[in-house]
């Protein structure tokens, strides 16, 4: 059955895993929210995905400036300073004796006096929720890739919903998901208002090209309508720094069908190859391109652990 890149074997040591809620550790099946909590209630928060590598969470100031971004966004006071939040994480995976893992950290307007949308009518501060489980990416995912289905639904104007934001609300991306899914794929690709290629329900979508020097190019979308991902911030470096020509572009469905190679980003996964697009095969498995990248991509995040100095 179709998983997608955040697939992971089980681990029976996440049944008893502890979970952070508002700074109290509790066992995970009594880590409860209230019903008239504003992210149950209205997908009123934002959120980030990290990953923690030998004790320690990657490319963490990336995903903490983009949290305090969105939560300015919609006027949401976190509650806590940055330093304070980062102790809290650290104390989750300290109190599971986490060495790898991966953490979803939840931060909602907190509790509200009544089913309503105005947060006038919260109560509370904010929720903030951390999740850290013992999970890592299958190996044959990052070998074998994944399977894409373009969907009817789209990566909208940012005057309905800011894509850019990274929000508890996820209703269109779920949908996108579920179309795919049906279609006997594994993730969504999405277009932009224009037609043009934006980037997956869950990933950042990139391919490769070569050109008429007959180099080899890789093209992602300008981002204008998806969210700024900090791993695909990463891959865009990492191709400048090593003199793989890289462009943000606009690119319809035409370019991705003829492409060497075709891969998508994400935090948890890191880089993946995409084997095949609406049943149009590109590769059997990883091309050398991703390869590489993914190695480049490995070396990266091992870097930025080992100079960060944990509380």
């Amino acid at each position: 059955m179709a998983q997608g890149t955040h697939d992971f074997a089980p681990d029976p040591r996440n049944a008893d895993i502890l979970i952070n809620i508002n700074g109290r550790l509790t066992p995970r099946a009594e880590a409860t929210v209230s019903v008239f909590d504003s992210g149950f209630m209205l997908g009123d928060g934002v959120w980030e995905g990290l990953r923690v590598h030998g004790g320690r969470i990657a490319f963490l100031d990336a995903h903490l400036d983009r949290l305090w971004e969105g939560a300015r966004a919609i006027a949401m006071d976190i509650g806590i300073t940055r330093a304070e939040l980062v102790q809290r994480l650290y104390a989750t995976i300290d109190a599971n004796g986490m060495e790898s893992c991966h953490i979803r950290l939840m931060v909602t307007r907190g509790v509200r006096s009544t089913p309503y949308q105005d947060p006038r009518v919260v109560v509370s501060p904010a929720t903030i929720v951390i999740i850290a489980e013992h999970k890592d990416p299958l190996p044959a995912t990052l070998e074998k890739g994944i399977r894409l289905f373009t969907v009817h639904v789209r990566r909208g104007f940012p005057d309905v919903q800011d894509q850019k934001l990274n929000s508890h609300s996820k209703l269109n991306c779920i949908t996108a998901c579920i179309q795919a899914t049906e279609a006997g794929a594994d993730e969504a690709l999405m277009l932009d208002p224009h037609g043009f290629v934006a980037t997956c329900n869950s990933t950042h979508f990139f391919l490769v090209k070569t050109n008429r020097r007959g180099v080899q190019e890789v093209w992602t979308s300008t981002g204008d309508y998806c969210l700024g991902g900090i791993t695909r911030g990463n891959v865009i470096l990492l191709c400048e720094d090593n003199g793989i020509p890289i462009f943000q572009k606009n690119f319809s469905l035409t370019d991705v069908y003829s492409a060497d190679e075709a891969f998508v980003t994400g935090t948890f996964a890191g880089v993946v190859p995409v084997t095949s697009i609406d049943g149009r095969r590109l590769t059997d498995r990883r091309g050398p391109m991703v390869e590489r990248l993914q190695t480049l991509y490995r070396a990266m995040a091992a870097a930025d652990c080992a100079k960060q100095v944990r509380p």
